[in-house]
């Protein structure tokens, strides 16, 4: 359904009956890009809203191009951009007849100047949507837009996820730029972010992934620790499950890179096939994602030899995504950072063990060393081909690592927990509208700036989790060139 046709309406909604702590809510969730195939924005809007809408709420999804992949029973009203950065021809120049008002003139200008526009437009059509059809929405909930025109009235209150603070990605791609051109142009290119600082100061209600997240997005964005709560995201636990019958591949290794960016550390993982190859040489990789035609991996490849030995798929089916992941030997996550790793809940949830780093919020999913995981440091090829090599050698470290790991994702990373306590903040934030602040209600949030209740769902989300000094003090510098990679998974990973 277009946002034309919603905003025409037909007819008066009538009044808004006060939320009560039974009655389903009618949800807005906004997402400016959706794709499922590139980092974890569409993944997180497709999954909370189906359960969302299994726990009896009523979910609509408001999104621009590329469109969420959405479950039966979940509707999607398009809000389009004029998708600039669109495949095969990114950064493209509209054609006269395409341009439809003010706010397509603003997204074009900001490109053209070499900024990113999409969260600011998005917001400001998504303003503009939203006071057509108000009375029509108990929450609104927007995923990471942080845009200046979801400031104010929308009529109904906000909550705001946010994965990650951009302003990470913007400190890494500044710190490998070799130059005052390639700053200038980074510096540009991430302009936005001065105005998600803004708006992410004002927001009465912010969720967040991980723990990591939270103190990211506190010392960052400025965001007050009391005003940010911790709902732990998860693994489609029905989807990715194991399966006796699922042959495994012999020296498969399995990963996924949503973005040829280094922030991901892909290049570190081939680097490490190298090495476990020469005692495992059956010992292969595959990639979800998209082969890169230059850049440090494909002269990783070249250099090592490795062309028959890494294979690159995209563009898969669920189904086969899970296929990948039950056949292989080993599940890997390189990454330098990243604010909580779905694959690494996905891969631990089909029972496929798993090596992974210690970048960021990874160790609050895979959970401690030697017990539900292996863990490296980051950026370290040595590590990570010494846990390959142990693993590949060691069938029976390699069941009891994939037993405990799926279970430690069934007691705590699935959509329905994720569901059920996005809902419990949805309806505090109601509450709160309808009631004036108070300095006492303030307090009576405790020192991680949830209230002091009872939450199955967050209770023990620091239990048995290092927290690793901040990626962006102790941990190499990657350097993310492919601007259409980051047009494409801003945001999202």
């Amino acid at each position: 359904m277009t946002a034309e046709a919603m905003e025409a309406g037909t007819g008066d909604p009538g009044p808004v009956r006060a939320p009560d702590s039974e009655r389903p809510l009618r949800i807005a969730l906004l997402s400016y890009k959706g794709n499922p195939f590139c980092g974890g924005q569409g993944v997180y809007v497709r999954h909370l809203s189906r359960e969302l809408a299994r726990l009896g709420h009523s979910v609509e999804v408001i999104g621009a191009q590329p469109y969420p992949v959405l479950d039966e029973g979940v509707p999607l009203t398009e809000l389009p951009s004029l998708d600039l950065y669109r495949q095969p021809d990114p950064f493209r120049t509209p054609k006269r007849d395409e341009f439809r008002d003010w706010i397509d003139t603003l997204e074009v200008a900001t490109m053209w100047t070499g900024g990113f526009p999409e969260p600011l437009t998005f917001s400001l059509r998504a303003r503009r949507h939203l006071a057509a059809r108000a009375g029509q929405f108990d929450i609104v909930h927007d995923n990471q837009t942080l845009g200046y025109g979801l400031l104010g009235d929308l009529g109904a209150p906000l909550v705001t996820t946010i994965h990650h603070p951009i302003t990470v990605d913007r400190r890494l791609d500044l710190d490998a730029a070799e130059d005052w051109r390639r700053r200038a142009s980074v510096r540009r290119w991430y302009g936005f972010t001065r105005m998600q600082k803004r708006v992410a100061r004002r927001l009465p209600s912010v969720l967040t992934v991980s723990g990591s997240s939270k103190q990211e997005i506190t010392e960052h964005l400025g965001v007050r620790p009391d005003r940010i709560d911790v709902v732990h995201i998860g693994a489609d636990t029905e989807l990715f499950s194991p399966d006796p019958a699922v042959p495994e591949v012999p020296g498969r290794i399995v990963t996924t890179a949503s973005a040829d960016v280094p922030l991901k550390g892909l290049v570190h993982l081939v680097e490490a096939l190298a090495k476990v190859r020469t005692e495992h040489p059956a010992a292969h990789l595959v990639v979800v994602g998209t082969r890169p035609e230059s850049g440090p991996v494909a002269r990783a490849m070249e250099r090592y030899g490795l062309e028959g030995a890494v294979e690159f798929v995209k563009g898969i089916s669920d189904a086969e995504l899970v296929g990948l992941v039950r056949g292989a030997r080993i599940a890997c996550v390189p990454s330098l950072y990243e604010g909580f790793s779905l694959p690494a809940a996905e891969a631990m949830a089909t029972g496929t063990p798993l090596v992974a780093t210690t970048g960021g919020a990874i160790p609050e999913v895979a959970g401690a060393d030697g017990e539900t995981c292996l863990a490296v440091p980051p950026g370290d090829a040595g590590a990570l081909a010494a846990a390959l090599g142990r693993l590949l050698g060691d069938a029976e470290l390699r069941a009891r690592l994939g037993a405990a790991g799926r279970e430690r994702v069934l007691n705590r990373f699935t959509w329905a927990q994720a569901a059920r306590g996005t809902a419990e903040l949805y309806r505090e934030a109601i509450a709160r509208r309808s009631q004036p602040r108070s300095r006492d209600r303030d307090r009576s949030r405790d020192g991680n700036g949830n209230q002091g209740r009872s939450r199955a769902w967050n209770r023990d989300r620091y239990e048995d989790q290092s927290r690793p000094e901040s990626p962006l003090r102790s941990q190499p510098r990657p350097r993310c060139d492919d601007a259409t990679a980051r047009a494409a998974c801003t945001g999202a990973r």
